[in-house]
């Protein structure tokens, strides 16, 4: 009841948090869960012989976890957070490595590990631990911030052994991490040298992973309808039974949806898609509600990235506050648009789920810590603080 009271506390006009925030998380929870009940139709009863009403049980349990750690977050300063980041950071290392001695095979990888059999995933726990422990490290060195042993490095070791581990079974949620990381360390003005140079070994590192890999070959030459690498079998990577499969029939559900959509519920390719609740979520709900609703959901994190970037980041009360900001706010809108992406044939086949919207645990876990220090941080805004100081003026004027 706490968590409820908190988010409640949160939309009433005496909470200092950013209500946009809290509204748009809301929103993009409701129609998350509309269309993991449309999505997971086909998989419950045909797959797992159970009705889908237990999938959306399930879901709406995680979503109120979510929810509910978003507004706990959002109660606890998130410089008392900063403290613990290292330790953190730490312990998800060690759930990431113990991933690749007894991970859970899923998805083509070894992203989950399984205690008191309940699965989740440490890498969404390693990405909020490491944007929090990166922004406290940019901020300890500021004074010798474009020192390259003393600043960058340090941030380098950490970022390097966190991308690596997370980039093995899990390549394009390293990318996102990466870019994310590499935009607080421009904000914190790190040399845009030593950026360049940690952006080519990002790059390099990724065309390894990608070359010792022939199943994330065959995504890349999938996507761009050649054959470039020796390890895939060409003949099975342009069948449109085969690599191409998914992308195929997620366009396939942008076409029947058209303008305004075939209407809730009717969505006949949630039948074809392999992962319709999760990695292609957002192609159900561009033909359930057509183009209009894909860019009506959107907009919504379109208006996560302006309140994140322009008033919470802007009006940080201090550096960490700010880089934190910057971090968090580009982590869950490069999802959403990532994920967009792919459901539109306009980025290859990723898998990363569509933050509040998809059907998860652990990331929608992950997204809600997230949104909860982002509204945390707008409580301590320096200008809400001026404007309430105004208004009390104004009043006893």
């Amino acid at each position: 009841m706490s968590a409820l009271n908190a988010i409640k506390h949160m939309l009433t006009d005496r909470s200092p948090a950013d209500k946009y925030v809290v509204w748009v998380v809301l929103a993009l929870s409701a129609v998350g869960v509309v269309a993991v009940y449309s999505a997971v139709t086909y998989l419950a009863e045909v797959r797992a012989g159970v009705g889908p009403e237990q999938f959306l049980l399930r879901h709406l349990l995680r979503v109120g976890v979510a929810l509910g750690a978003m507004g706990v977050v959002s109660l606890i300063d998130y410089r008392t957070l900063a403290r613990y980041s290292r330790l953190a950071l730490i312990g998800a290392l060690g759930l990431l490595v113990a991933v690749k001695v007894a991970g859970h095979f899923s998805a083509g990888a070894d992203r989950w590990l399984r205690i008191a059999g309940f699965g989740f995933q440490p890498s969404d726990l390693a990405r909020v631990a490491l944007v929090f422990y990166v922004a406290v490290l940019l901020v300890q060195k500021q004074e010798y911030v474009k020192s390259f042993g003393h600043a960058f490095l340090p941030i380098l070791v950490w970022v390097f052994v966190t991308v690596v581990l997370i980039g093995v079974d899990d390549l394009s949620t390293a990318a996102v991490l990466l870019g994310a990381v590499m935009l607080m360390c421009f904000v914190g003005r790190i040399s845009i040298f030593q950026l360049v140079g940690l952006g080519l070994v990002g790059v390099v590192l990724g065309g390894a992973l990608i070359v010792n890999s022939p199943a994330r070959a065959a995504r890349v030459e999938a996507y761009l309808g050649m054959d470039l690498f020796d390890n895939t079998n060409t003949e099975q990577v342009m069948d449109r039974q085969g690599e191409r499969y998914q992308s195929q029939q997620a366009r396939m559900a942008f076409a029947l949806g058209g303008l305004t959509g075939v209407g809730p519920g009717k969505s006949t390719q949630r039948d074809f898609l392999p992962a319709p609740y999760n990695d292609f979520i957002f192609a159900i709900i561009a033909e359930e509600y057509g183009i209009l609703g894909a860019l009506l959901l959107l907009s919504g994190f379109c208006v996560l990235l302006f309140r994140g970037y322009l008033r919470i980041a802007r009006d940080a009360p201090d550096p960490l506050g700010l880089l934190l900001a910057v971090g968090f706010t580009t982590l869950i809108v490069a999802y959403g648009f990532v994920h967009a992406g792919v459901s539109c044939g306009l980025l290859p086949v990723t898998g990363l789920p569509m933050p509040f919207v998809s059907y998860g645990g652990t990331s929608l876990l992950a997204n809600g810590l997230m949104a909860g220090v982002l509204l945390n941080i707008s409580r301590h805004s320096t200008g809400r603080a001026a404007t309430s100081e105004r208004r009390t003026q104004s009043a006893i004027a």
